[in-house]
């Protein structure tokens, strides 16, 4: 009996206490969303304390008195995770504002330095992509603007803007660069999600071509040439989504973010420079030996530079 007063009492102080701390948050200024969930968890609090009499001694054994406690904590955990949703919702929102209003104001340093913020918060979004590729380019930094214009055009590679803007980005690239091929323009119209989708169209369009045939035996014939039709679409579909699998897998372009960087001959700085490449050059990665990588821009330049001078970008 004495056990269960002494437990009453550690109960009700800790309730003033959080109420306290909860009062304290009220009177610094917070958002009505906060004020509600304050409140709720105050009455909460009250109302563990305040159980009906018929369950408190429903419960009398020592037991009881940890459910009791336990609902308590409960309405605890449950106010803290309630703050946590609408702070973590209108946190990213605010953020990005305020970096745009930076952006805007001139402050590219500033807002580049916003935007990371959001980026290392693990909020992603193509509006993000695309402004701190902004940012960084109206700051000369083009290297940089062109990896994150690329992140960008891996989510939406149709976007008139982004397609726009790093392409004008690469046009101001000096010396050799990473030129893409007819394939890899052809396959970066379309995301690997989106080549697999129209792939899987063609095979069910296949399967629904053979069960017309076979439920209706006299639309055979008219059916042979839409069926071929759909196997070869099936056939070259399945080959782009290979194809852009393993670009996306196993290549990996270097994106230069110095002003001037020799290609060496060999993994070491005594080593001679073979080329130079310059701020945004892209790079394909052959191999890799420490901290140092083994790039290339055609088959006639081949060349080591550091780590450090490039941004890794998947393929796009």
């Amino acid at each position: 009996m004495n056990f269960q007063s002494s437990s009453s009492s550690s109960s009700s102080s800790s309730s003033i206490h959080f109420i306290r701390i909860a009062n304290a948050l009220v009177r610094s200024g917070g958002s009505p969303i906060l004020h509600f969930a304050i409140c709720s968890f105050q009455f909460s609090i009250r109302f563990a304390e305040t159980l009906p009499a018929f369950l408190r001694s429903r419960f009398k054994v020592r037991g009881s008195r940890f459910k009791v406690s336990a609902f308590l904590h409960a309405w605890i955990a449950l106010f803290f995770f309630s703050l946590s949703l609408p702070c973590s919702a209108a946190d990213p929102s605010s953020a990005f504002d305020a970096a745009n209003k930076l952006y805007y104001g001139g402050k590219f340093t500033d807002a580049i330095a916003a935007y990371e913020n959001i980026l290392y918060s693990g909020q992603k979004s193509v509006a993000l992509y695309y402004n701190l590729g902004n940012a960084y380019f109206k700051s000369g930094q083009i290297g940089k603007a062109i990896a994150f214009y690329r992140e960008a055009k891996n989510l939406t590679p149709r976007d008139p803007d982004i397609r726009a803007n790093l392409q004008f980005a690469r046009n101001q690239i000096q010396g050799p660069t990473l030129a893409p091929g007819r394939a890899q323009r052809v396959l970066s119209k379309l995301t690997l999600n989106e080549w697999t989708l129209l792939a899987a169209a063609a095979l069910w369009l296949c399967f629904v071509i053979l069960a017309l045939r076979q439920w209706r035996p006299t639309l055979k014939r008219p059916l042979q040439l839409y069926f071929s039709a759909a196997a070869i679409a099936t056939i070259l579909l399945f080959g782009c989504v290979a194809i852009s699998w393993l670009e996306n897998r196993s290549t990996r372009t270097a994106i230069v973010i110095s002003r001037d960087v020799p290609v060496r001959r060999g993994p070491l700085e005594e080593s001679a420079a073979a080329f130079t490449v310059h701020d945004g050059s892209e790079l394909r990665v052959l191999d890799q030996n420490n901290e140092w990588l083994q790039v290339t821009t055609d088959p006639s330049r081949i060349g080591w530079l550091r780590r450090d001078q490039v941004l890794l970008s998947p393929q796009t």
